[in-house]
Formats: C-alpha cells, sequence, structure tokens
C-alpha cells in the first residue's frame, strides 16, 4: 500500500520535472520530426539608443514590429553594452569575456593618439583571434548550423572574420566599422552588390530569410549584427519625407541641444533620416518574425534584440538618449544602457519586464542554457548566465565594469566605471577624479554624491581597482607631447597615470 501510494505522489512530480528538463534543454524531437532543440536569432542593432523604440518610450520614432517582440517576450530596463563604442562590446557577446580581458578595448583600428589629449592610449589588440572560444564555436559543436549575416568590425584581416570563429556562413562580414553606403552598390567585401538603390537592411534581411529557409530542419544560430543606424546617415527617400513632415508638427518644446563637457548634447529625437532608419531596422525585425511564424518555427525558436553601446547623441549625433546622461563613447548610462528584447514562447511570459542588470559578456552562457548545453566556465569567464530572469527570476547582486582607456570620437575621456547594486562610480584616468550616482534614485546621472558618500566611493573604488588587476587592464600612459594650450577637456593632469 505504501508502494503504491508513493508511487502514486511520486510520477507527477517525476513527469513535471521532466516535462521542465525537456522545455529548457530541449534535446528531443517531437512528434511531427521536426527538431526540438530551440533556434536562435541574435539581432544586434548598431548605435541605437536605449530610448529610440516605442517599447522604450519613443514618440518620435516609429518601431511597431520592435515593440510587437516587447509584447511577446521580456523588456529589460538595466541591460548593458561592455563598452560605450562598438568593437569590444561585439568581442564580448562572442567570447563571454570583457574587452580588458581580451585587450581588445576600443573600435577598430581606434583613434589615434593626439597632442591635445593628456593620456596615450594603450597598445591593443586589433582583431579577436580565432583562437578565442565563442558562443558560435560551441553552438555548432552541438549540431548548430551557424550564420553570420552584418556588420563584423572585429579585424580586418580575412583570416579573423566570422567563418573562423565559428559560424558556418559569413554574408557582409569584415573589418569594416560602417558601410560606404547603404544603398548598393555597397562596397563591402563578402557581400555581392544588388540592383541598384538596393536598402542594406532590405538584403541583409533577404539573406537571412534565406539562411533560415535552408535550415529550418535543424537547430540554427542566426546572428544578424545590422550596421544600421550607424553613419553614414541614410535612409529611403519616402520614408525621410514622412518623418520630417511630422518633425515640422512637433510643438516647439526646450533646446534641440546643450553643452556638458566641451560637448554638444542632442535633447531631441526630430531627425528625418536617423528615424528612417529606425523605421527599416524595424521593418527587418518584422519579416524575420513574420517568416519564423509562416515555417511554424516561431514556437521553437528564441528571439533576442539589444545594441552595441548608446545613441549617438555628441558631435552631430542624430538621437537622443534621455531620460539617460551622455550617449556613445561615454561611461554614463546613455553611453551603454541598451534595448534588450527576448522572447521565447513556452517559456517567457509574453509582456514581461525584468529590472535584472545583464551585461553583454552574459550572452554566451545564456545562450549555452538555452540550448541545453552545459556551461564553459573557463571560455565566457565573465559571463553569467540570465536564464533565471528570463524565467521570471532574478540574479544575485554582483558588480558590472568597465573600461576604455582611450579618447572617444564623441568627446569622452578615458574612464573606468563599475555598478553595483543600485550605485555607480565612474573613475576618469587623466586626473584619477570620480563620480558617484544612485541610479534607482536619479537615472539620469544629475546628482554626484561622490562628496557626500565617501566611503561608498572607497568600497566601488577598490572594487574596480582589483578587478582591473585581476584581468590585467590596460591602462593609459602619459603623453610627453601634450600641449596645454590645445587641451580638450577640463581635467588637470594626474601626477601619475598609474592605476592608483
Amino acid at each position: 500500500m505504501a508502494a503504491r501510494f508513493l508511487q502514486l505522489f511520486l510520477a507527477p512530480l517525476v513527469l513535471a520535472w521532466g516535462a521542465g528538463i525537456r522545455s529548457v534543454e530541449a534535446s528531443s524531437d517531437d512528434e511531427s520530426g521536426q527538431q526540438a532543440k530551440p533556434n536562435i536569432v541574435f539581432i544586434l542593432a548598431d548605435d541605437l539608443g536605449w530610448a529610440d523604440t516605442g517599447c522604450y518610450g519613443s514618440t518620435f520614432y516609429e518601431t511597431p514590429n520592435i515593440d510587437r517582440l516587447a509584447a511577446q517576450g521580456m523588456r529589460f530596463t538595466d541591460a548593458y553594452a561592455s563598452c560605450s563604442v562598438c568593437s569590444p562590446t561585439r568581442a564580448s557577446i562572442l567570447t563571454g569575456k570583457y574587452p580588458a580581458r581580451l585587450y581588445l578595448t576600443d573600435w577598430l583600428p581606434g583613434r589615434p593618439d593626439r597632442p591635445d589629449q593628456k593620456l596615450n592610449r594603450p597598445p591593443f589588440r586589433q582583431l579577436l583571434s580565432p583562437r578565442e572560444s565563442t558562443v558560435a564555436k560551441a553552438l555548432r559543436e552541438a549540431g548548430y548550423r551557424t550564420a553570420f549575416i552584418g556588420k563584423w568590425h572585429l579585424g580586418g584581416s580575412p583570416g579573423c572574420w566570422p567563418e573562423h570563429l565559428g559560424f558556418d556562413l559569413n554574408i557582409a562580414g569584415s573589418g569594416r566599422g560602417q558601410p560606404p553606403s547603404y544603398f548598393s552598390p555597397y562596397g563591402l567585401p563578402n557581400l555581392k552588390d544588388g540592383p541598384a538603390g538596393e536598402y542594406l537592411n532590405d538584403r541583409l534581411t533577404e539573406e537571412a530569410l534565406r539562411f533560415i529557409d535552408s535550415a529550418k530542419k535543424q537547430p540554427f544560430f542566426l546572428y544578424l549584427p545590422h550596421y544600421a543606424v550607424h553613419i553614414p546617415l541614410q535612409a529611403k527617400t519616402e520614408v525621410i519625407r514622412k518623418y520630417e513632415v511630422k518633425a515640422a508638427a512637433l510643438p516647439k518644446t526646450g533646446a534641440e541641444t546643450i553643452m556638458e563637457r566641451d560637448q554638444m548634447v542632442r535633447q531631441l529625437q526630430n531627425h528625418p533620416v536617423y528615424a528612417g532608419m529606425v523605421q527599416s531596422l524595424d521593418e527587418s525585425v518584422g519579416r524575420i518574425l513574420d517568416r519564423l511564424t509562416e515555417l511554424g518555427l516561431d514556437k521553437n525558436t528564441i528571439v533576442i534584440f539589444t545594441s552595441d553601446n548608446g545613441g549617438l547623441s555628441t558631435t552631430g549625433g542624430a538621437t537622443s538618449n534621455l531620460p539617460l546622461r551622455g550617449g556613445k563613447g561615454w561611461p554614463y548610462e546613455g553611453g551603454v544602457r541598451e534595448p534588450l528584447l527576448v522572447k521565447w514562447p513556452g517559456v517567457i511570459k509574453p509582456g514581461s519586464l525584468s529590472t535584472t542588470p545583464v551585461i553583454s559578456t552574459d550572452f554566451f552562457p545564456t545562450l549555452l542554457q538555452i540550448a541545453g548545453l552545459p556551461l564553459h566556465p573557463k571560455e565566457h569567464l565573465d559571463g553569467t548566465s540570465f536564464l533565471s530572469a528570463l524565467k521570471g527570476g532574478g540574479l544575485p547582486e554582483r558588480p558590472l565594469f568597465w573600461h576604455y582607456p582611450h579618447y572617444s570620437n564623441q568627446g569622452g575621456a578615458p574612464n573606468g566605471a563599475v555598478r553595483l547594486g543600485d550605485y555607480k562610480l565612474i573613475e576618469w584616468y587623466e586626473d584619477m577624479s570620480t563620480e558617484l550616482f544612485n541610479l534607482r534614485d536619479d537615472p539620469g546621472e544629475h546628482r554626484d554624491l561622490a562628496i557626500s558618500m565617501p566611503d561608498k566611493v572607497t568600497e566601488l573604488r577598490s572594487l574596480l581597482h582589483r578587478w582591473r588587476k585581476e584581468v590585467r587592464a590596460q591602462m593609459p600612459s602619459w603623453n610627453p607631447h601634450y600641449d596645454p594650450a590645445a587641451r580638450r577637456s577640463g581635467h588637470q593632469p594626474p601626477a601619475a597615470p598609474a592605476d592608483a
């Protein structure tokens, strides 16, 4: 009798446990013969700001398809790029390592040193080595077909392109950071020109759809990093006209730009060409979602959408990241906080919201767990899987780090930063001065708490310095040719450029 009772009691638990394992690991075929291991579509925008879509608050840009993705999945409020410029973030997504650990800390080839800079940049790697482990390699070894379609910008040598780092297919990926033109002829290696006037977003989407069609019988990993919305600012004529009319009808409220740290920072979203580029990016997302549905793949496909750094809001930038401060090339939230949407039918509750802080190094281990694969902790050293957040939970509190020992094209100076809990510390390497912000109470980083909270500054600064030593971060050096008459910032030269 007791044995029979135990059997009746345990049977449902065993069945539920088995179903849970199958939903996460997805390792067996279903009754129709279609592979059950989930497909993964990862769409990466270039320079798209945190506030550049409707689901994140934009009222000027029109993004119904990206908003649809948010409604069908989970929207993260505190997702971060590991750098405020593109190449380092792209490297961290693939490797699960911080740019400082990779010694790949700036866009490639980077901004040359100048006499008006107090510090010289350290030597840094000009490519992502083919010897690095990547999420693409791990998924391919597990039976996934892998495709890279879009912007690479992780080295100019053909020996370190996507096909050498785990991708079966490489279309349009090379060392170029931006296309000579968004209209054919494109002038991009690994992409044949299309008919005159063809738009690059449309072409990359067509290539992505073609890959999905060909790979639908087996699990696939499609990585679609668009060149958009990076400069050059080019959009379709009819779409530009639409937004010109919309911009002209906007109420005249507030200044279009303000001056901050010797830079003009855009405060309004009203640029018709940029809006047209955002719309084309959104249309690409919609076509991908629609094709997955048409092929019956949507219920077994995880779709991820994010960006590589903040929107370009300085040096003539076309967007505003408000309510966040700053933009691309700066350590403030506008430079590193990103949109992140994840759709996973049957696992993620539609329309859900996560406030869990995550960063781009986390994608490698998260994708492994989504695919039901074991983690590779010796490879994705700096990444933490946020699978629990996708299932409605969270993560234990942990620090997130940034290290940018360069002057950016957007006016930023060399810096490092750490976020732990609600607090974020920024350290400026020119004089080792600090700023401290409470992001819960002040997400726009307007109130510097460094003077009023010295103990918190000491705590976070010590954490940042220990981390830099752990990853052997390269620091900038004093510029012996620095010309104070040509100085570009208000920071005083440091007594010593060491990691104090």
